[in-house]
């Protein structure tokens, strides 16, 4: 299974784990779309910033 993740509010003011946290799943501007797998890393890194994403699951 595959995660479609768009990054859709701002990361101005955030602390510097959670802006950290969205460069490391490459999202680099606003409603930046990127694709990865559903592993138990990527998981973690979206359950720690779920207020700045939006997340849909790709059924191959």
């Amino acid at each position: 299974m595959k995660l479609k993740i768009t990054y859709v509010r701002s990361g101005i003011g955030r602390l510097p784990k959670q802006r950290a946290t969205v460069a490391a799943l490459g999202l680099r501007r606003l409603n930046h779309t990127v694709v990865h797998e559903a592993t138990p890393q990527v998981l973690g890194m979206v359950k720690s910033i779920p207020h700045l994403l939006k997340v849909e699951e790709l059924n191959d």
